[in-house]
């Protein structure tokens, strides 16, 4: 209890997660370790707004943040965003040790020059130092991030104007990063974990290891191919089957004939991810999977994917382990738990210091 009372505080953040389908938030408070969930908000995008991941509908976005806005009954301004797609690119390359900010700048920018497939003034770049290489002798890994600026941009200005003030732009695979890292209980730190966020059309995977990310990458697939079985099957439109799917009022019998059929399509799209990871990193299979998103709170999921892949499978709950203020209701968090992982992961970044 004492050693709580001196840990020192920062300033919370709104993370604030723009999805292709609704937009989450979620504001934390508190010191490392001892974390009070003290506003969230999930509110639906009603048209299709997105394009890929670029917004195509910028009102539609926009009275969705509104909402959000109205519902956190908060006047906290700094804010955390995140982007993703095609539009967002994040490799590792080798740099020489012991560099300044400044010297690694410059070096940053001639192997940006020949890594990314846009003009560099067409991009915003970051690059943080995460470590020694253990491929290349005598180097340090730098993970370089770049961003088209249209994409940052429009989230920006839409967020500034329901009165944010977007202080982080993240990378949405390295917000699961960190929310693994502060909201998933860690029993051994070797522990390999593949966080899985199954989003309306992407599968986000981030590998977590001792408290670093080792790897992320995005693959078309998500909830969207559900809901295109569910049309086809039980011929319904397209926007009914998904609010039908959203409201839990479907045909009783889809849980039988339409949801396994995504979930062997999952378990495929699973497999193959793994695979990927596997030969890219020259690493085993992950020790446990957790799925987060829209696909997780579908039920039985976990325990099939769990039985197919014969891997240990869980729905992670980033409210499970901190407290929840009183001011809020406690079960709606805990019911869309799954679906606020980025949100969560992004509100994270209040509790550690960040540079600009």
């Amino acid at each position: 209890m004492l050693k709580s009372l001196f840990k020192k505080k920062q300033p919370p953040i709104v993370g604030l997660d723009i999805g292709t389908r609704c937009v989450k938030a979620v504001v934390l408070e508190g010191a490392e370790g001892d974390y009070t969930l003290t506003a969230f908000a999930c509110e639906p995008i009603i048209k299709d707004a997105f394009r890929e991941r670029e917004i195509s509908d910028f009102d539609a976005v926009s009275v969705a943040l509104r909402k959000v806005r109205l519902a956190l009954k908060t006047k906290l301004k700094p804010t955390a965003i995140a982007v993703a797609g095609t539009s967002v690119i994040s490799k590792i390359v080798h740099m020489e040790p012991d560099q300044s900010d400044f010297e690694l700048e410059g070096q940053i920018e001639v192997e940006a020059d020949s890594l990314i497939p846009y003009p560099l003034e067409e991009v915003y770049l970051d690059f943080e130092e995460v470590g020694l290489s253990t491929t290349h002798t005598g180097k340090v890994n730098v993970l370089l991030t770049a961003a088209h600026k249209d994409v940052v941009d429009s989230r920006a200005t839409l967020v500034r104007e329901q009165s944010f003030e977007p202080k982080v732009v993240d990378v949405e695979t390295y917000a699961l990063g960190n929310a693994i890292d502060y909201f998933y209980p860690h029993e051994d730190p070797e522990l390999r974990v593949c966080c899985i966020n199954i989003g309306a059309s992407l599968l986000q995977v981030c590998l977590w290891r001792d408290g670093k990310v080792e790897y992320t990458k995005e693959h078309t697939f998500g909830i969207d191919s559900l809901i295109q079985d569910l049309a086809i099957i039980h011929m319904m439109d397209r926007k009914d089957a998904e609010e039908k799917l959203i409201n839990n009022t479907l045909p009783a019998n889809w849980a039988t004939d339409t949801l396994p059929i995504f979930a062997a399509n999952l378990q495929q799209q699973i497999n193959r991810a793994l695979q990927m990871y596997m030969s890219t990193m020259h690493a085993d299979r992950p020790d446990k999977i957790v799925i987060c998103g829209a696909g997780a709170v579908l039920p039985t999921l976990a325990e099939t994917l769990q039985q197919d892949l014969g891997l240990d499978v869980e729905v992670f709950n980033p409210f499970s382990n901190i407290k929840i203020s009183d001011k809020i209701n406690g079960e709606a968090a805990q019911q869309i738990a799954p679906l606020m992982v980025v949100a969560a992961g992004l509100a994270s970044r209040g509790m550690s210091k960040w540079h600009m």
